[in-house]
């Protein structure tokens, strides 16, 4: 062997032995002097107290700080001098194991190298005065201190954790801090700054509440990771290096600086790819409760800071998070919004020097962009600020094919196939359990070019364009132009107070509607009288609302509509300058005043038309002045009758109408369900081919033309029942013959009219004076016949055998 390797082993062993005897020369001191140990180590636990700690007992841990020597203590607890009335230990240990400095220890100075505080708890208690157990480690006044504080400190090279308890209470400030400490390892140096240390923490949060009224942030989430700590003598200050921490399974980056002497920290956090939703679990109930009203479906980035001055003035600390989302799906209470990129911020002070609280928070999300209900959004800024009464503001544009909206709204009443929609809104709006209510809207959409089908109603609209003007809480439309078939529509309205009662009170909406056309085929708007008639579908989850509501408004709503129109057709119809002002109302369309020019002269009425089930009920009041009666008959389709038609009747009609019935969902008005009464005038008339009258010609006045009957006047009123008309009596006076006639005449069976018809031919009374003529009317022979129902379903002529 070597000389020199003789020599190192030779030097090697020395050291061995050296270390070995004076590790046994320690033990033995330990074994021998346990009490004077104790009093010595608890000693120097006791010099930055002005309390104190014990230890019911000590036994000495040979073999587990090799080559240091160790101890550990039993029994240990820790009280200040008020725990009599607050019953809060400090610290409660089963054991301390503490290691030794051997040297130190021989020489009699007891040097702490190491402790492991193991089953333990340590309650950090603080009154609602401002009274804490922790003042039991306030320092000494200076002038009892006799060393320097560098060689009267503690020092202690590392602690250990094992199966703590930490709970840190205050009363005052109503905060809260309970960990669960599975194990902390620190390693400590102690340069003239201060003191640094890497500290390995495993701990499970059972509490972490700045404010125990509004609930624990990370309740029961794990903690692990290892932290760089430093302590600054200067700045009585301890600041933790930004380290990754994983917090519930999910890897933070936390760093902060913890103000001692003002109580006073600022944690800083940051987290890329992590689910909203584990987010906002990590939060207060009061702040997690309103943000799972919201979902964002991928990961996201968080930036954050949470800073407390110490001064307890607010209660809260200042909470400051940022959040950048991109190309995501985030779910709002009304809906969806795809494609959405934004970056976000919430801060609970929004007012520099204001408070913090919700009543000072704010949510803002910046260059937003999305698609809603397929169609894209571009806000700028979108703010949502006072979170105790959230009010919700931002700049809303957007351009877009209408053709996106097709199954997007939650309901299939609207299908679109053309056109363009182009919108710029500044919207305020009260938030109330997440929905927007008490909404003020300024701005304008333009829609151009649009093909909507209105499937309720059938209402098939073309070549359609339209501006909606909103001002704060009112809606108009201008320049409004659609086509339906043939006809042609030009739109204007207004709507009062629409924002606020489209969300509370859509039944008291009152929409004043102008419209005028060159013409208008008035069978096209048929479906208006028909019952709705919307596909079954069932939208799920927020489509649903938005359904419900958007159907809601459409049928409760009121309308007023001004309608003037240049030629208006229906069928054999047709009327010009027509003016009408038309009220809907639920399910009834009320006629309130319409003039219109028809068959060479006036007609005007009011009335209303009521939606039912099967058919529809009508009520109208109308005067007719002038009118033909051939095509007046021709145009109404003999009111729904074929005894007596337009080919039947000559001259001009003057009457005022009153009568109700039924019309089907089609427009007919249905046989015998006409009631009411009728006062006509009948002016420079004849009846032309009517068959009742020539059957009365044959049996009676074979010489005399009866199938051109003139009469130059004639009054009449008829009362309708049904399929019956009661024929008041009327003195009828004409070129064939005059005759008296009243009774029922029925469109069924049941007819019965009498009728006295003098034999006298009225061309031989030509001469006389109207005097004359009325008391020569009925002179000489008068035949008293009776029209009535015959065996085959029409009319016979018979004797009036119950004349008088």
């Amino acid at each position: 062997m070597k000389r020199w390797l003789k020599i190192s082993l030779k030097i090697i062993s020395v050291i061995v032995v050296l270390i070995i005897l004076t590790w046994l020369a320690g033990a033995f001191y330990i074994s021998r002097n346990k009490k004077e140990v104790l009093a010595s180590i608890l000693s120097q636990l006791n010099k930055n107290l002005n309390g104190k700690i014990t230890a019911t007992s000590m036994e000495p841990t040979l073999l587990k700080s090799f080559p240091g020597v160790s101890v550990s203590l039993n029994g240990v607890l820790l009280r200040d001098s008020l725990w009599n009335q607050h019953k809060h230990d400090l610290l409660k240990a089963q054991d301390i194991d503490v290691s030794l400095n051997v040297l130190s220890l021989i020489v009699g100075n007891i040097n702490i190298k190491q402790i492991a505080i193991n089953n333990a708890a340590i309650y950090i208690y603080t009154d609602s005065t401002g009274y804490s157990n922790t003042s039991i480690f306030k320092s000494k006044p200076k002038n009892d201190k006799k060393s320097s504080p560098k060689s009267s400190a503690l020092e202690v090279k590392k602690i250990d954790f094992n199966k703590v308890s930490l709970i840190l209470d205050n009363k005052k400030r109503f905060k809260l801090f309970n960990f669960d400490i599975d194990q902390i390892q620190g390693r400590m140096q102690y340069p003239d700054s201060g003191w640094t240390g890497k500290i390995k923490l495993m701990t499970k949060v059972s509490s972490f509440a700045f404010n125990t009224r509004k609930g624990s942030f990370l309740k029961d989430k794990t903690l692990e990771g290892t932290l760089n700590a430093h302590y600054s003598r200067d700045l009585d200050a301890v600041i933790l290096s930004p380290e990754i921490l994983n917090i519930g399974g999910h890897p933070f980056k936390i760093g902060a600086k913890i103000d001692l002497a003002k109580s006073a920290f600022a944690i800083s956090i940051a987290v890329d790819d992590i689910l909203f939703r584990d987010v906002a679990l990590l939060l207060s109930p009061n702040i997690s409760s309103k943000l799972l009203k919201f979902g964002i479906e991928k990961p996201i980035d968080i930036r954050g800071n949470i800073v407390d001055d110490g001064s307890g003035k607010y209660g809260d600390p200042l909470i400051k998070v940022g959040i950048t989302v991109r190309d995501n799906v985030v779910s709002i209470p009304s809906g969806k919004l795809t494609a959405c990129n934004f970056d976000g911020s919430f801060t609970n002070r929004d007012t520099v020097g204001g408070i913090i609280g919700d009543e000072n928070s704010s949510i803002k999300f910046h260059r937003l962009t999305a698609k809603y209900f397929n169609a894209p959004l571009k806000i700028d800024t979108f703010t949502v600020n006072n979170l105790s009464r959230p009010i919700a503001t931002g700049l809303v544009t957007s351009q877009f094919p209408l053709s996106n909206l097709n199954n997007s709204l939650g309901t299939n009443d609207f299908e679109f196939k053309n056109g363009t929609a182009n919108l710029r809104l500044y919207c305020k709006a009260d938030i109330d359990n997440f929905r927007f209510t008490k909404p003020v809207v300024s701005g304008e959409v333009q829609i151009a070019d649009a093909d909507i089908l209105y499937i309720p109603r059938k209402l098939h609209l073309v070549k359609s364009a339209l501006n909606i003007n909103f001002n704060q809480n009112d809606l108009s439309i201008q320049n409004g132009h659609f086509q339906l078939g043939k006809s042609e529509l030009n739109v204007s309205c207004s709507i009062a107070n629409f924002a606020n009662l489209y969300y509370t009170a859509p039944e008291k909406i009152l929409v004043n509607l102008k419209m005028s056309s060159p013409q208008l085929y008035l069978k096209e708007f048929l479906p208006f009288l028909g019952p709705r008639t919307a596909k079954k579908t069932k939208p799920s989850g927020n489509k649903q609302v938005v359904s419900k509501e958007l159907s809601n408004v459409l049928e409760l709503s009121k309308m007023n509509i001004r309608l003037t129109v240049n030629k208006a057709i229906y069928n054999n119809f047709m009327a010009k300058n027509l003016d009408a002002d038309i009220s809907l109302r639920g399910g009834g369309i009320f006629f309130n005043k319409i003039s219109v020019a028809h068959a060479g002269g006036q007609l005007s009425l009011n009335g209303s038309i009521m939606q039912e089930a099967a058919s529809n009920s009508f009520k109208i009041n109308s005067k007719i002045s002038h009118v033909s009666v051939k095509d007046f008959f021709y145009s109404f389709d003999n009111f729904g009758q074929n005894t007596i038609t337009n080919k039947n009747l000559k001259g001009y009609l003057s009457s005022l109408v009153n009568i109700s019935g039924r019309i089907s969902h089609t427009g007919k008005i249905l046989p015998r369900s006409i009631n009411g009464k009728v006062v006509f005038n009948l002016n420079n008339a004849a009846l032309v081919n009517f068959d009742p009258m020539i059957k009365v010609g044959k049996f009676a006045f074979a010489n005399r033309n009866l199938s051109n009957v003139e009469i130059k006047n004639l009054d009449g009123t008829l009362n309708i029942r049904g399929d019956k008309v009661e024929i008041n009596p009327m003195l009828i006076n004409s070129s064939a013959l005059n005759f008296n006639v009243k009774g029922i005449y029925a469109l069924g069976s049941g007819t019965n009219v009498e009728m006295d018809i003098p034999l006298r031919n009225p061309k031989g009374d030509e001469n006389l004076t109207r005097s004359e003529k009325r008391e020569a009317r009925m002179r000489g022979i008068v035949l008293h016949l009776k029209a009535v129902d015959d065996e085959k379903g029409g009319i016979k002529i018979r004797w009036n055998k119950d004349h008088e």
